[in-house]
């Protein structure tokens, strides 16, 4: 049947440098999953030992924080803490931004926190955040090896504005070959992006969810690049604000960007040209 229906496709093996992206990208995918999921440990712990740190700071995932916590792990040792030694700690890691001043203030906070002093919590902090550090180390080690990569394929959609390195390199990781998608609308539906269809006698609904299908990947990448294309490009920032004029969600403005994004990548793909801003 195959053979006198003749449909079948021409089997090519998949570029090497294509391969070796997608292995890369995945790979950091993960590392990037593991290290969300130890950054809600760490906002677990801080609950537990110290939830008024916090307010106090502008993120516990920053650098400072991290050196602070590792040294200090629990609200009774950082209030116990010498505060030069703490001012040294948080100033050190903070490129100046933090001084006296504040570690004075989170000193005064840990003396009357609400916490639960518990030193087997403190060493679970200690340890998640030398993972994240560790991860964090493995995920920059991954970006330098796919930045090389991509400068050496010198793929047009670097010229899209706000599409970068990485996001650049899931992208025609994620598509492969381009000859293999006959249009723009092929290449939609891989992403993923196309909307899903709901028909009932003569009724056919008008607002319909993606269809999700295709490569989960990829349609991320669209998404992020979307939104980061929509800052940096007239074009595309006007789209963006368009579709929320019409009141359109957020979300939905960003989808029917993307689709938007899948149309102009598809197109310097098959051509080899650089994207062109319209002045």
């Amino acid at each position: 049947m195959l053979l006198f229906s003749d449909d079948s496709k021409p089997y090519s093996l998949p570029v090497l440098t294509v391969s070796e992206l997608r292995i890369l990208t995945r790979n950091r995918h993960r590392l990037v999953e593991m290290r969300s999921k130890l950054k809600l440990s760490i906002s677990r712990l801080i609950t537990i030992l110290f939830p008024e740190l916090p307010n106090a700071v502008w993120s516990v995932n920053q650098k400072s924080c991290y050196a602070l916590l590792t040294e200090f792990p629990t609200a009774k040792a950082i209030a116990n803490a010498n505060i030069v030694r703490l001012t040294n700690v948080l100033s050190s890691n903070s490129h100046g931004r933090y001084g006296r001043e504040k570690a004075e203030q989170i000193r005064e906070l840990a003396r009357n926190t609400i916490g639960f002093d518990s030193c087997a919590s403190g060493l679970e902090l200690q340890q998640t955040i030398r993972l994240i550090q560790n991860i964090a180390d493995e995920i920059a080690i991954l970006d330098k090896e796919i930045k090389k990569i991509m400068k050496e394929c010198a793929s047009p959609i670097l010229s899209i504005p706000g599409i970068g390195y990485i996001l650049g390199a899931i992208i025609i990781s994620e598509i492969g070959d381009i000859e293999n998608f006959q249009n723009p609308a092929k290449l939609l539906a891989f992403s993923g992006l196309e909307p899903s269809t709901y028909q009932s006698g003569n009724f056919t609904a008008s607002s319909t969810p993606m269809v999700k299908r295709g490569s989960k990947y990829l349609r991320w990448a669209f998404l992020q690049a979307a939104r980061l294309v929509a800052y940096r490009d007239v074009t595309f920032s006007y789209y963006y604000e368009k579709k929320l004029s019409e009141g359109k969600h957020h979300f939905v403005a960003l989808s029917h960007t993307a689709k938007k994004l899948v149309r102009v990548v598809f197109h310097l793909l098959k051509s080899g040209e650089d994207f062109k801003a319209v002045a």
